[in-house]
């Protein structure tokens, strides 16, 4: 089954783009975190998946673990992007991204590396690639909700590939890969450079 991404892009075997993609950084996917609490070794996993968070920005963002951990608490770790609309908590999860607004040089892609782990169904990593195939310029009234923008249109795009990848996702976990179908996706959008406005 193919998946089509913006822009008219067409993977024809998205099972090998995903493959290919694993090969070289499988160690970030395997990293085991506990759901409920965050803590420094969250910050230093995303670092090790390419985040770049400086020590004064772990230093701040840990100040505000009291706020963050408890909106984590309040989102179901099983809760999946995949799933109805309705069945998504955007306004806990509007306030998790809340949790780290105005943080300097702390931005959608090192919070999202850093989450990722803690709801790995719900939350792509908004990292710079993404953003620019989200193509979202408009900005809401906090950081939080523009985060959930770009959620929002990311489940656009997820909806309308489900079928083929739920496919993709059964094969990689017949081959030893658990991966969420916003991991995947999170994948065919990076290896396809062609997805992305001009």
């Amino acid at each position: 089954m193919q998946v089509t991404l913006r822009g008219g892009v067409e993977i024809e075997d998205p099972l090998a783009a995903a493959l290919a993609f694993i090969e070289v950084y499988s160690a970030y996917d395997a990293y085991s975190s506990d759901p409920t609490s965050f803590d420094e070794r969250d910050l230093r996993h995303a670092n090790r998946g390419g985040a770049r968070i400086s020590a004064v920005e772990i230093a701040a963002i840990l100040e505000r673990r009291g706020r963050i951990d408890h909106a984590l608490r309040s989102i179901d770790p099983d809760v999946s992007l995949a799933g109805a609309a309705r069945s998504i908590p955007w306004d806990p999860l509007t306030r998790l991204f809340d949790a780290f607004g105005d943080i300097r040089g702390v931005g959608y892609s090192k919070m999202t590396k850093a989450l990722y782990p803690k709801r790995p169904a719900l939350i792509p990593m908004l990292d710079s690639v993404v953003q620019a195939y989200l193509g979202i310029s408009d900005r809401p009234d906090s950081f939080g909700e523009h985060a959930t923008a770009l959620i929002r249109a990311y489940k656009r795009d997820l909806d309308r590939n489900r079928s083929a990848l739920r496919s993709v996702q059964r094969d990689l976990a017949g081959r030893g890969h658990e991966l969420t179908e916003v991991r995947i996706l999170d994948i065919l959008i990076w290896s396809n450079p062609g997805s992305l406005p001009d």
